[in-house]
């Protein structure tokens, strides 16, 4: 990857664009620094989004259980 290409030149040539950040972006998967990090990220974003999707889901399912068991209880004396 050459390091020393100018700005204009890159907004200039969209393709010597293109090369240089496929060759920036070859170079950074080559490389297994940082990867576990990323994908203990990745995975923990992931568990969060479902736990979040299944809460919504159910406490609202449980909330109507609660309340239709609530207004079936006779009330209390």
């Amino acid at each position: 990857m050459s390091q020393g290409v100018p700005v204009l030149n890159l907004l200039a040539n969209p393709i010597a664009a293109v090369a240089t950040l496929y060759a920036f972006a070859e170079e950074r998967l080559k490389s297994e620094k940082g990867a576990t990090a990323v994908e203990y990220g990745l995975m923990v974003g992931l568990i969060a989004v479902v736990i979040i999707t299944v809460v919504a889901t159910l406490g609202e399912q449980l909330g109507a259980l609660f309340q239709d068991v609530s207004d079936e209880l006779p009330a209390a004396p």
